[in-house]
């Protein structure tokens, strides 16, 4: 069963040498995603599943221990989902970046509360699916939870990743408001298609959420909300 979820943004520039000189302006969205992952500890899970999005190379289960770089965003630093465990050094996919991103957050705060896991979904997986894989994973253990990794819109402003749509506004204030209420409903029903159009790579793993949480009755807390380069991002806890 579900006991508690970590939402956070996963844009690279939350590591500090990737975002170089603009490190500062994140600076209260890595404190909020801390507290956060220190809300996931506090629950004291069995088992911590992280789930973000990822092109067709990072889909699927990444084990812990698993490697991920920043390399491709012209940094020189390797992170790692956890402490490896076994002997050796196994053959492994990389992490796709938000996964990447979410190693680097555990690690920054020395994550060591249960083992843990990554899932890489890919944005066009239905809601339907996206449901039903959450279910199962709810159902792996007496005690789980979700660190789920994922940005909103990225069509806020002319400059912007999307350049700008008059739809990012309702929709990242919906995806905001389900949040931090922990509605499942809501979030099962965002529209897909829209947040395609959107560029919303969160939408696929929040509604892993709410297939993890249904019936799980957990309270929400919007902990941090902000479209800096006119992209949404949300830091939010579920306990």
């Amino acid at each position: 069963m579900l006991v508690a979820a970590a939402v956070c943004p996963c844009p690279p520039l939350l590591v500090p040498d990737v975002a170089a000189g603009a490190a500062p302006e994140l600076e209260a969205a890595r404190a909020a995603c801390t507290d956060a992952i220190g809300v996931l500890a506090a629950a004291r899970p069995d088992r911590l599943v992280v789930v973000g999005p990822a092109e067709l190379s990072g889909r699927g289960p990444h084990p812990q221990g698993a490697r991920g770089s920043f390399r491709g965003f012209g940094v020189d630093l390797d992170v790692r989902l956890g402490p490896a465990q076994g002997d050796g050094e196994p053959a492994e996919r990389e992490l796709p970046p938000s996964l990447a991103v979410a190693a680097w957050l555990l690690g920054r705060t020395r994550w060591s509360a249960a083992p843990l896991e990554g899932l890489g979904v890919r944005e066009p997986l239905a809601a339907e699916r996206c449901v039903q894989v959450g279910g199962e994973i709810g159902a792996r253990a007496d005690r789980v939870a979700l660190l789920v990794m994922g940005d909103a819109s990225a069509c806020r402003t002319l400059k912007a990743p999307g350049y700008l749509d008059e739809r990012a506004v309702g929709f990242d204030a919906e995806v905001g408001r389900a949040l931090g209420a922990a509605d499942v409903a809501a979030l099962k029903a965002l529209d897909a298609e829209l947040a395609h159009e959107l560029k919303a790579a969160g939408r696929a793993p929040w509604q892993v959420l709410a297939g993890a949480a249904d019936g799980a009755a957990l309270t929400g807390e919007l902990l941090y909300e902000a479209a800096p380069y006119g992209v949404g991002y949300f830091v939010a806890t579920w306990s």
